[in-house]
């Protein structure tokens, strides 16, 4: 399954997580982990949100590249529109099978 992940750069990690999981969890499975993280599930896609002091780490799994890419734009345009002030960047790493 391939796989990706992206570091966007911000001081604010915990609360844009939150955001995104509030605002996908409307719609899809959201779980909280217990290190203040969440993970989403877009039917067979996951994607895990782990906020660190300086940046947002996100991780996406899916079953196929396809896949992986619409759930990369979805995410990252959503993270992008939120951060907008804050001039928030999402760069995706190449995908990796794992």
């Amino acid at each position: 399954m391939p796989s990706s992940h992206a570091r966007v750069a911000t001081d604010a990690a915990p609360r844009y997580a939150k955001q995104l999981a509030s605002h996908f969890g409307r719609k899809i499975p959201v779980e909280e982990r217990p290190d203040g993280g969440r993970r989403l599930t877009f039917q067979t896609t996951d994607v895990v949100l782990e906020p660190q002091d300086d940046h947002l780490l996100i991780r996406v799994t899916a079953p196929d590249t396809s896949s992986l890419t619409a759930i990369q734009d979805v995410v990252g345009s959503h993270l992008e529109r939120f951060g907008r002030r804050n001039e928030l960047s999402v760069t995706w790493g190449e995908p990796t099978e794992g």
